[in-house]
């Protein structure tokens, strides 16, 4: 980064802590909702939306009470889309993009139209890949994403059209590429950055999203059932979580400024990559990695809290004294996603050779709310939330860690879609918060000619 810094006169580097610094004392004096929560840790109201529901809590006498936690899609509990480890293992991404985008479940004959229209749209522009994935390929995947959603502009005509017609065809066809966006994006990073090798498989008409990202990643293109059903359940999982949360929300703001559809969605990539954000699961995973050289015995609950209280008493891992994977904004008693996840995991784990690090995830999940109430003092219920086992998921999977968060806007490209159709439909209004100055309109500085100042 030193080649790039700027040679500068004046002081901009030396003081920008300062020149930014807001008086904390004013977010309170002006009842300032910080983050756009209130002070109890809910959301501010911003919107209503008929996509899904992300249940926590109740509130009760004015009082927010936990309560187990529920995730609804379209009003159907996530936990009954994606069925039980005993059901048929068919596919379910497919018909959770379509119940997000049209509103209701499909028949099998919709379906399967539904089916048929994203595997028609995988194709890239002719050069596409060349000029815009191989060239000048970034480090991180999700900036990669970003660049060819924002390229993708030029190649569609109609790029500035609202019809409803561009917007849905707009969204098919991003729900269908990104995926073979992410594979490629992912192996240009290999070869530019660590001499890996450059593997472009072609797509296999037919397949679905989970067999299709498996296939081009994988160099022998093979996989059991057991693996592409349980990554089709990380894309379920993943594909919408409310209109609040942080991408889900740019891409509310950006829509209400009437911007077009591959502006919008670039800029909800770019705020999945934050590491408040999609690229949380990077620190739990990171985490992880600690606890499994620091605890020398994973049976021994004794060493797992040792290793947990000097986490807490910020002695261990990155000394922020966080427990990573633990605690949710919203969900308190229990994370559906979480919990959905553990149950096919433990599954995917049984027998492996992942089984022992699956049993000290589920350790830390169980000790760390004693650890923190009686560490931190801590009184809220905790919960594991679903990056506790999505990053141990993907290492079953052979999925490499840079994928992680990518995969993460795969599967929620379903779910901008739908918050964008929403606002274009029913929003129809700027969101402009207001933000208070410091000072008052009516003391404005006086203003000096350069040569007195």
């Amino acid at each position: 980064m030193s080649d790039q810094t700027i040679d500068c006169t004046f002081e901009l580097y030396d003081s920008f802590t300062t020149v930014n610094t807001v008086d904390p004392s004013y977010y309170e004096r002006f009842d300032v909702k910080r983050g756009l929560r209130n002070a109890d840790g809910t959301g501010v109201l911003a919107g209503v939306t008929n996509i899904s529901n992300v249940h926590g809590y109740v509130i009760s006498d004015d009082v927010k009470v936990a309560d187990e936690g529920s995730l609804l899609y379209r009003g159907y509990e996530l936990s009954d889309l994606i069925g039980s480890t005993d059901d048929d293992r068919r596919f379910r991404y497919e018909e959770i993009a379509y119940l997000l985008l049209l509103g209701h479940l499909p028949t099998q004959d919709q379906l399967d139209s539904f089916i048929a229209v994203i595997d028609s749209q995988r194709d890239l522009p002719d050069g596409f890949t060349t000029s815009m994935i191989l060239r000048d390929t970034p480090d991180n995947i999700m900036n990669t994403l970003q660049r060819t959603i924002v390229s993708l502009y030029a190649h569609d005509p109609e790029a500035e059209s609202r019809e409803f017609e561009h917007e849905i065809s707009t969204a098919i066809s991003l729900i269908s590429r990104l995926p073979r966006i992410m594979v490629f994006s992912y192996y240009a990073k290999e070869s530019r950055f660590n001499n890996g090798s450059m593997i472009m498989h072609p797509f296999i008409p037919g397949q679905s999203t989970a067999e299709t990202i498996l296939s081009m990643l994988r160099p022998d293109r093979q996989f059991t059932p057991e693996e592409a059903r349980m990554l089709d359940i990380m894309l379920c999982i993943h594909a919408e979580h409310g209109g609040g949360n942080n991408s889900t929300f740019t891409t509310r703001v950006l829509t209400s400024a009437d911007t077009d559809p591959y502006s919008t969605y670039a800029a909800a990539i770019g705020s999945l990559k934050g590491s408040r954000h999609g690229g949380a699961n990077h620190k739990i995973r990171a985490m992880h990695a600690e606890a499994k050289r620091e605890i020398a015995d994973w049976d021994n609950d004794d060493e797992i809290v040792d290793y947990l209280t000097r986490v807490v008493n910020k002695e261990a891992f990155d000394r922020t004294g966080l427990i990573y994977g633990m605690g949710h904004a919203v969900y308190t008693k229990s994370d559906p996603r979480a919990v959905t996840l553990k149950r096919f995991a433990r599954e995917l784990a049984e027998g492996s050779e992942f089984e022992r690090e699956f049993r000290l995830l589920e350790s830390i999940e169980r000790l760390s709310p004693a650890v923190l109430r009686d560490v931190k003092g801590t009184k809220k219920d905790m919960c594991a939330n679903v990056d506790m086992y999505s990053g141990l998921v993907y290492a079953m999977l052979g999925i490499p860690e840079d994928m992680f968060t990518p995969l993460f806007a795969c599967a929620r490209m379903a779910g901008w879609a739908a918050h964008r159709f929403e606002e274009i439909v029913s929003g129809r209004r700027i969101m402009r918060p207001a933000y208070k100055a410091t000072f008052r309109s009516r003391e404005a500085a006086e203003y000096r000619p350069i040569d007195e100042r």
